[in-house]
């Protein structure tokens, strides 16, 4: 017995070191891979801490971050491209006054540590999708998107939903090139659809309103324009007007694509697809990994007469 309970002692902590050590080494090659090309990104902790990662390393924490694991490795690729893209743009563009390049959430890019991505996917899963991030990341090694010479913003997103991708000018006011109307690439856009109820004392506090009326009527929301892709661009609540952008995020819809129900002291919004519809559709860019395409004809799909160059690696 105590033969026995030695050797399974032994096997779990081979298991703890496996897990401990093999993480670290593979951390260690990125680090060196990077540190020849001198490129540190500050990464802003959800702690205030500021941390400084190799370029290519912090890029599987993105992947890991950013997109299901189990996504087609064309689709990871174009991912990894974009993602350094974004940040490289970032950083060129950073001004003395600021500590980081990035911070963790979908702000600028979600990102999770070495540690997080084990307890997301566990050890068994751990192995088998920590290395499908490297080889997206290593497989594109210092490939960039650029127009006209400079580097793009690489915009992206969890889902169109039934629409065509946005143009920039239309989400953001600002005219870009390379960011417009196109296919969302997407096979079901039925995929993201969600119910939100609200009661309207909560609905129309949310919204900055300080005198609540008893009930919703059908006059007290209008739709005033839309964008070329259909979605809400502004609307006017009662007295208001907002542009769509600030009422999404003033109820934590998931796009700007949405319907909605009014039933007495209740409304009900009806969203489609997930995020701002600008440049990239990860499961877009998925889809179109399954049907045949790689990385580079995912990307031009997304960032229109834009080019892949490689710029170190």
């Amino acid at each position: 017995m105590k033969l026995h309970l030695k050797k399974t002692t032994a096997s779990i902590m081979a298991v703890i070191l496996l897990v401990g050590i093999f993480p670290y080494f593979l951390s260690k090659y990125f680090e060196i891979n990077s540190e020849k090309q001198g490129i540190h990104v500050r990464l802003s902790l959800s702690s205030g801490q500021i941390r400084t990662l190799p370029l290519e390393e912090y890029l599987i924490g993105v992947l890991a971050a950013e997109m299901p694991a189990e996504f087609e490795m064309e689709a990871l690729k174009a991912q990894a491209v974009a993602s350094r893209t974004y940040v490289l743009k970032r950083m060129e563009n950073r001004t003395t006054e600021q500590t980081y390049d990035v911070d963790t959430t979908e702000k600028t890019q979600a990102w999770i540590s070495n540690q997080e991505i084990f307890r997301k996917w566990g050890i068994i899963n751990y192995f088998k999708y920590h290395r499908k991030m490297v080889q997206a990341v290593e497989a594109t090694s210092g490939k960039i998107l650029t127009y006209n010479g400079q580097k793009i913003d690489a915009v992206y997103y969890s889902s169109c939903g039934r629409k065509s991708t946005e143009r920039a000018s239309d989400v953001w006011g600002t005219e870009t090139n390379y960011l417009t109307n196109g296919p969302s690439g997407e096979e079901n856009p039925s995929r993201f659809v969600k119910h939100q109820v609200y009661e309207v004392e909560p609905f129309y506090k949310a919204l900055g309103f300080n005198q609540i009326p008893l009930e919703l009527t059908e006059k007290d929301i209008v739709i005033l324009q839309r964008t070329k892709a259909g979605r809400v661009k502004t609307l006017k609540i009662r007295n208001k007007v907002f542009e769509a952008t600030d009422f999404r995020t003033r109820l934590q819809l998931p796009s700007t694509d949405f319907e909605y129900r009014i039933q007495g002291k209740k409304i009900e919004i009806i969203t489609y697809g997930k995020g701002h519809a600008v440049g990239m559709s990860q499961y877009g860019a998925n889809d179109l990994a399954k049907s045949g395409k790689d990385y580079t004809e995912i990307l031009r799909h997304y960032y229109q007469d834009t080019k892949i160059e490689k710029v170190y690696g």
